[in-house]
């Protein structure tokens, strides 16, 4: 069985300071969190739960495990992506009351999931997914636990996305919210989160600048628009590519050049995914682009550029500096792929993911919706449910309290105006 990341690493002390060290940062910044912790250490809302989660473990997220623990619960973690953990702040994690952290770098499959199903031994009362590998992994492999799962959260667009494929063929046999899909996620964490992660990541991987380059973005929902806006934002010429007609039109009269990624291959300067689905940039357009593309993935798994297409077509494969593996074709073209095509923002060697702050919008909803489903879970049948929109509002307002803003309210005229069908012309 796989043993925590603490009985694994050569200096866990080392390393467990350095990742106390950011998870405390994180935390000074994450105010959304700090009042939930304030609530959740007094009312104990998790005491007698079992948490299995499947996450990015860094300093964010290591603040949202740590937030579920103290709020009584026992908490399992592990990965989601191969290169997305932190090796100092797991071995943080692994160190608090109630959290038993798995997760570490660069494992292999094997190992990632042998990590997942160590989650999964702690029999979880509760699940919180980002990709949807730990549901996956209780519907295949552990379906015995299902009749004591209250529920689970999901986290990520392409998690959701499977999970109503899922919940379509009706094969999810427990209640999921789709975090994602509720705006207090989606309009920041998807749109400024990743947009700015992104560009922040592959500029100081590849110590390069924005201004002037063309920008190929790959997808135009949610993710798609914050990297166009922000690549926009730092003087580079954005092309979008898209598939879905209205997304094109709209990306269309937002002032970018939308064609097809045929035509755009041979235009781009820089390449970012942003779909979710596989084979976005496959062989036929590596032929047609110029020497020093650069290549990344902004979506959540490594499919959306054709890599093993890209290999077999190459003279050639070197590391070109930390993160950047470059494939030389036989003209003497160089395509550089960032971060071994996955998740650009948490898997190169120097990435950090989304800003602190908007995580704590993200991971807040997370805590909310597990505490939901720990008062309410009876509520919610089998499938994928919404996000209650007050349990969105409520963080909402507790981050525009933090921040120190105020806002307005309905007066009771104004509610049953807006409430009846009967007041016209």
């Amino acid at each position: 069985m796989t043993a925590p990341i603490s009985e694994r690493l050569d200096d866990v002390e080392s390393a467990r300071e350095s990742g106390r060290r950011k998870m405390d940062w994180a935390a000074q910044h994450m105010p959304i969190c700090a009042s939930l912790r304030e609530e959740f250490e007094t009312d104990r809302p998790f005491a007698g739960e079992r948490i299995g989660m499947a996450m990015h473990v860094e300093a964010k997220t290591a603040v949202l495990a740590e937030l579920l623990a103290q709020g009584g619960a026992e908490v399992a973690i592990t990965g989601c992506n191969p290169l997305s953990t932190h090796d100092d702040v797991s071995a943080a994690l692994d160190a608090v009351d109630g959290v038993t952290s798995y997760a570490e770098r660069g494992v292999d499959d094997e190992a990632y999931y042998a990590a997942i199903e160590a989650v999964l031994e702690h029999e979880p009362t509760i699940t919180v997914d980002d990709g949807m590998d730990l549901v996956a992994a209780v519907h295949e492999d552990y379906p015995e636990l299902i009749d004591t799962i209250v529920g689970g959260a999901e986290e990520t667009t392409t998690g959701v996305h499977r999970l109503r494929a899922m919940d379509a063929d009706g094969e999810l046999d427990y209640p999921v919210f789709a975090v994602n899909d509720t705006p207090m996620k989606r309009l920041f964490d998807n749109v400024h989160g990743t947009g700015e992660s992104s560009l922040a990541s592959i500029a100081m991987t590849t110590n390069l600048s924005w201004a002037g380059k063309t920008v190929v973005v790959a997808g135009y929902g949610h993710c798609g628009k914050g990297v166009a806006k922000k690549a926009s934002g730092q003087n580079a010429d954005v092309v979008v590519t898209e598939v879905e007609p209205r997304r094109a039109l709209e990306a269309h009269m937002e002032g970018y050049d939308v064609m097809p990624m045929a035509e755009a291959a041979e235009a781009g300067d820089v390449f970012i995914t942003t779909t979710g689905n596989r084979d976005v940039i496959v062989e036929d357009h590596f032929e047609n682009m110029q020497d020093g593309v650069l290549l990344a993935n902004a979506g959540h798994f490594d499919v959306e550029i054709d890599l093993d297409a890209l290999a077999s077509i190459a003279a050639d494969t070197y590391e070109a500096r930390d993160g950047v593996r470059a494939y030389e074709m036989a003209d003497g073209r160089r395509l550089n792929v960032l971060a071994e095509g996955r998740l650009v923002n948490l898997a190169t060697p120097i990435a950090l993911g989304h800003p602190v702050e908007v995580m704590d919008q993200s991971f807040g909803i997370q805590a909310v919706c597990v505490r939901e489903l720990v008062e309410n879970g009876d509520a919610y049948d089998a499938g994928v449910h919404d996000v209650p929109d007050r349990l969105d509002k409520e963080v909402a307002e507790v981050k525009l309290a933090a921040e120190g803003v105020d806002f307005d309210g309905l007066t009771d005229e104004q509610a049953e105006y807006m409430d009846s069908w009967q007041h016209g012309t």
